[in-house]
C-alpha cells in the first residue's frame, strides 16, 4: 500500500532521512517513532510530496508518487497534523467539505458526506455543521481535522502527532475512537509520534527512527520483548517508569485508606 525504497532527504550536509526503506500493508497502522530530529515528519511528508526526497522512491498502491501531480496526489491521501489547520473563516461543515468541492462534488453530495463524517467523528451535524472553529474545544477541532482527512474516502491516511496538543483525558478518548474508526474503515495509516506509550497502544507495527535511519521495525510486543539497542530500550523505559510510579501511588492510596482491621476508612 505504501512503500519507501532507499529514501534519502538532505538539508545541507545533514541527512534528515538516510536510505530508509519500509512498507505499510493495506489496513495496517504503522507508527513512526523517535525523538526530535529523527526524521519522522520528513519521512511522512515524502508520501504526499510535501517533501521531495533527494534519492529513492515512494509508492502508494504500486504507483510512484512522482508520476502524480502533487495537488492530485494530496486529494487522494488523508492528512492531519497536530495544529489541525482549520480555516477560521469557514464553518465546520465547510472545512470538512473543502476537499470534496475541489474534487467537483455537487452541493447536495458534499452536504451528505459532511454529515456522514461529522456523525462518524461523534459531532452531531445539526449541532456542529454551522459552528466556527473558534467555537470548538481542542478535541473537537482535532475531530474536524480527522473528518476532513477522511472526506474523499481515502484509504491512505497520514497523521502527524494528531493528539499531541490535547489534554490527557481528551487524548485518551480520541485514541480509543481512532482505533475503532480506522479498523471499521480498513484504513492504511502512517502515524508519527514521539510518545512510546501512544505508539504501543495504537500501532500494528512500530518503526523506530534515529537520525533518519531505521533502528527497529516490529509489532509492539516484539519491541517490548527484545529492544534492538540501548536507544530503543530507553524509549521503552519511560512508559514503564510512569506505569510503575502510578501503580505505586495507587497502592499507597489504597494503604492510606485502610483501617488496622483491614476495612476501608469512610
Amino acid at each position: 500500500m505504501i512503500e519507501l525504497r532507499g529514501v534519502t532527504k538532505r538539508y545541507g550536509e545533514r541527512a534528515a532521512v538516510d536510505a530508509l526503506s519500509l512498507s505499510v500493508s493495506r489496513g495496517e497502522c504503522m507508527v513512526l517513532l523517535g525523538g526530535s530530529g529523527s526524521g519522522k515528519t520528513t519521512t511522512l511528508k515524502t508520501v504526499n510530496r510535501l517533501v521531495e526526497p533527494d534519492a529513492g522512491s515512494v509508492r502508494v498502491n504500486g504507483a510512484d508518487v512522482r508520476a502524480v501531480p502533487p495537488h492530485v496526489l494530496r486529494r487522494g491521501i488523508g492528512y492531519a497534523f497536530q495544529q489541525v489547520g482549520l480555516f477560521p473563516h469557514l464553518t465546520v461543515g465547510e472545512n470538512v467539505g473543502v476537499t470534496l468541492e475541489l474534487l467537483g462534488w455537487d452541493a447536495s453530495r458534499v452536504r451528505a458526506r459532511v454529515d456522514e463524517l461529522l456523525d462518524l467523528v461523534e459531532l452531531p451535524p445539526e449541532q456542529f455543521r454551522a459552528r466556527a472553529p473558534s467555537q470548538l474545544s481542542g478535541g473537537q477541532q482535532q475531530r474536524v481535522g480527522l473528518a476532513r482527512a477522511l472526506a474523499a474516502r481515502s484509504e491512505v491516511v497520514l497523521l502527524d502527532e494528531p493528539f499531541g496538543a490535547l489534554d490527557p483525558p481528551t487524548r485518551d478518548r480520541l485514541q480509543q475512537w481512532f482505533q475503532r474508526v480506522r479498523r471499521e474503515l480498513g484504513l492504511t495509516v502512517l502515524f508519527v509520534t514521539h510518545d512510546m506509550a501512544e505508539a504501543l497502544l495504537l500501532a500494528d507495527r512500530i518503526a523506530v527512527l534515529r537520525e533518519g535511519r531505521l533502528v527497529q521495525l516490529g509489532p509492539p510486543h516484539e519491541l517490548l520483548r527484545a529492544p534492538a539497542d540501548a536507544y530503543v530500550a530507553e524509549l521503552l523505559a519511560a512508559p514503564r517508569r510512569q506505569a510503575e510510579a502510578v501503580e505505586a501511588l495507587l497502592r499507597g492510596a489504597g494503604d492510606a485508606g485502610a483501617r488496622p482491621d483491614g476495612r476501608t476508612r469512610a
